[in-house]
Formats: C-alpha cells, structure tokens, sequence
C-alpha cells in the first residue's frame, strides 16, 4: 500500500505539475467581464447603465405575438437576436457564480446580482405570459444575419418563437427551469418576495419539459439550427433543472426524477448545449458538502467527467494547444475553457471540503491539481499565452481590438445619431480601423489550435463574444480574486 501511494504522488509529480508563472490581476478582471453584461441589453436602459454607448433597443419586442411584451434579456452574442437557449444557461451560470463565490465577489456582487436580474426579468415574461407556451426566441435570425446594424436601429422582423404542448422543447424548458430555480437562491436573502416568484414558475417550467418531452430544434428547425440547435437532445436538461430545483427546494420529487432518468451519458463537453457535466458536479456536492452517500453516482461520473478532461492520464479525451489551452471546437473555443474551468473550480472546492482525492487511472488528483490547470486556463485567457494577447476586451495592454459585434463596431447614436441601415452598416463590418465602441469586459471566440488568433472583425469564430463565454468565467475570476487579492504580477 505504501509503495502503491508512493508511485501515485511520484506520477502527480512527474506527469500533472503545471508551473503557473505569476497570474494577472484578477481583481480587475471581474468586474470588467460583468460589465460586459451591459453592453448585451436588450430594452429599455436603467438610468445607472454604464456602458453609455448603448441605447434603448427593441422596445416593441413581442409585438408580433398578440402583443406580448418580450422587452429586455440579452443579445446572445454580437448579433440583435434573443435566443433563449443559451441567455437560460448564462443566467444559471451567473446564478452558480454567485451561489458558490458571491463572498469573493465584494462589492461587485451586487453588479453581479443585476447582470442576473436583466436576464429572469425576461425569463419571467418569456414564460408567463401565454399559458402553455414558452418564448424562447425573438428576431428572425436569417433576415438578422443578412444585416449589419446597431440593435439600436434594428429594422428586420422581431419575429417570435416559442415551444408548447403540441412543439416541446424539453431542452430550452428545462434550461429556462434550471435558471429560474438557480436565482430564486440567489435572491432568496436579498429579495424574497422576488425569489419565491422564480421558483413557483421554474416548477411550473420544469412541469412543461418534463410533460411534453421533445427537442426545441425539432420543433423550430431553421429557426435555431444551425444557430443554437440541441445537438445533445434534452435528457441533460432534465437531469440539469430537475437537479437545480432539488437544490432549491429539497423536494424528493425531483430527487427521484432525476435519478429516474438514467441519463448516464459520458462526456467531455461542458456548455449552453451539454449539462450533464455540469449536473453531476452540481449533485455530487451532496457528497462532499453534505457527506450524504446516495449521490455516489453523479460523484463518480463527475469525476469520470474531470478525467476525460485532465491531461497526462490514461482516460483523457481533451486537446490542448502547445501553450496550455484547453481545445474543444474551432469555433469559439473559449466558451469550452471558460465553462469547464469553472467546473474544475468548483469541483476542487468540494473535494477540498471533505478532504478528499480521486485518481484517473494511476493518477493521483488532488483539489489543488483542479485548481491549478483552470488558473492555467483562466491566466491564458488573461495574457500568459504565447501571443502575450488579453482575450478579454479592455484588459491588459494588448486586446482584439476588431471584434465581430454590430453595436461596438458601428457608430454609436451619440456620435451618429442618423439611422445606419441594414446594408448601409456593412461598410463598418468591412472597415480595417479599430472598433469605435469599446465593450469592456467581453471574451472572444479566441485563438485556434496552435496559439494564433487572427484580430478579424469577419471572423466570427473567433473574434465574437458571447455571454455564455462570460457568465462561467465571472465565477472562475471570484475564485482567484479570493485566492490571490488583486493579482498583480
């Protein structure tokens, strides 16, 4: 046995150690990636906003639904589209952000807490307001691509969408239910009165996935494929609200659901379209946290998960480029880096609760191994790359300065008040000049499979942000805001 452990701590030596050569300033990083949330508004704008440059923007969104007032949420990414598959998923992870790291938050927590409201003031309208139906996108995403234009001009159809009884769409339902639930925790302190009105329509949300079980993208095609389509089906967001609504109410109805469902599917993946990971580490809490032994199962898949991803194991299934950055897809890559850090981060602050470890193969994995490659993550993001570039707009002294994004690349209406139309603003996409608008805070799709990005406004891939980029990488920046204070090098 001796000799067995021996071995284990000689490979976490050899085979994991992962040399972190100062970090960045972390304490700068967070509030500005929750700035970014305010450049996303969509609606009639707080007299407190702070990205001024902005405006007020679809104010008549619903209109085209029997007068369904749809105003407010985010714009997903650098678009003038509301999908609310992926604005459901931002808004849990903003939620969990707080719920785990709020205290590291300090005063930016707050901040934090409106960036969530923006978003379940919108969830709230988007599920309520015609019975048996769920809202879940608003502005025809073809007409929308085919333009180049500030949200505040917007003049393409604000088409809407929505999921029912006879089209389900048990993934964007269950989604939507996992993020009302997951605020209504963050609110239940600060606002009670609001939290109890989350959780009493996530129930009812999660009733609806649950009842009428079908892929939103089957039943809305085109409009949300290719775009935001459910390529891992819904039996993830099942297990992901169900999961969320026994953490907020401890009801064993959702308890014996979720583990009814026999979602056993491995993975490597971590995002707006695949939770399981994200379910497993959530549930598996209940092991570490509360030492209770029936949630073995998602403990044990969690960690099946953290293999598949660690390097220099016999079950890892994740690329990383020659600097260290954990590569998914070519396409906004970050979204993946900055997700699954978060999962590291979270999963070692449970093991280091109950003083526990875990092995992939003959590898030993400590709390501080998770911890130490999601800082490596988070730290290449910030500028320990080999570009030496920040992927984050405004931090640090070197930043894609082009990025694919209508509102920071046009003029904005203080500086051009007349209207720029459709065709008209395309002359800005194809302009080699620097953005005018700065949208601080904001993380790029980020840099291929070699380390090289590309600073191209027409590259989409890689130069747009989006807000499911951001929201798990609010948590990850408290964690090491905690752990580090202001970071300077």
């Amino acid at each position: 046995m001796a000799a067995t452990k021996q071995r284990l701590c000689f490979l976490v030596i050899t085979c994991f150690l992962i040399r972190v050569h100062g970090h960045p300033n972390y304490a700068d990083a967070l509030p500005k990636s929750i700035l970014f949330f305010e450049g996303q508004r969509s609606g009639r704008l707080p007299r407190d906003q702070r990205i001024t440059w902005r405006s007020n923007s679809g104010l008549s969104d619903g209109s085209a639904a029997n007068v369904v007032d749809l105003s407010g949420g985010y714009y997903d990414a650098g678009d003038n589209v509301k999908f609310g598959f992926p604005m459901a998923f931002t808004t849990t992870m903003l939620s969990w952000s707080v719920l785990e790291y709020g205290k590291r938050m300090g005063g930016e927590v707050g901040n934090a807490r409106a960036a969530i409201r923006w978003a379940t003031d919108y969830l709230l309208k988007a599920a309520t307001q015609t019975p048996g139906k769920l809202y879940v996108g608003v502005g025809d995403p073809d007409a929308d691509h085919r333009c180049w234009e500030r949200p505040e001009d917007m003049d393409t159809p604000r088409a809407v969408y929505s999921v029912s009884k006879t089209n389900p769409g048990s993934d964007v339902a269950g989604e939507t239910a996992a993020a009302l639930a997951a605020a209504s925790l963050v609110f239940r302190v600060t606002d009670r009165a609001y939290s109890r009105r989350l959780l009493a329509v996530a129930k009812t949300v999660m009733s609806f996935a649950m009842k009428y079980q079908g892929k939103y993208s089957d039943s809305l095609g085109s409009v949300v494929c290719p775009f935001y389509c459910s390529y891992s089906g819904y039996q993830d967001e099942l297990l992901w609200g169900a999961s969320w609504l026994f953490r907020a109410t401890n009801d064993a109805f959702y308890l014996n659901y979720l583990k009814s469902l026999g979602a056993n599917d491995n993975t490597d993946f971590f995002s707006w379209d695949n939770k399981f990971a994200g379910a497993r580490v959530l549930l598996s809490r209940r092991v570490h946290v509360d030492n209770n032994m029936s949630f073995v199962q998602f403990q044990q898949q969690a960690e099946d998960f953290m293999c598949r991803i660690l390097p220099n194991n016999p079950s890892s299934t994740t690329q990383y480029t020659p600097g260290g950055l954990m590569y998914k897809q070519s396409s906004a890559n970050l979204q993946y880096a900055t997700s699954i850090s978060f999962l590291l981060f979270t999963y070692s602050k449970y093991i280091a609760s109950s003083k526990r470890s875990f092995t992939c193969g003959n590898l030993l994995i400590t709390a501080s191994s998770l911890r130490s490659l999601a800082k490596k993550q988070v730290d290449y993001i910030l500028g320990e790359n080999p570009l030496k570039m920040s992927y984050m707009v405004g931090f640090g002294a070197r930043f894609p300065q082009k990025i694919h994004h209508r509102a920071s690349s046009l003029p904005s209406l203080a500086t051009n008040p007349g209207h720029i139309g459709c065709q008209a603003g395309f002359k800005f996409l194809d302009s080699s000049s620097p953005n005018p608008n700065i949208l601080t805070g904001a993380v790029v799709g980020g840099p291929d499979q070699n380390d090289a990005f590309t600073d191209d406004r027409k590259d989409f891939s890689h130069a747009e942000p989006a807000t499911y980029i951001n929201a798990p990488l609010v948590g990850s920046l408290a964690y090491l805001v905690g752990s580090y204070g202001n970071g300077s090098l």
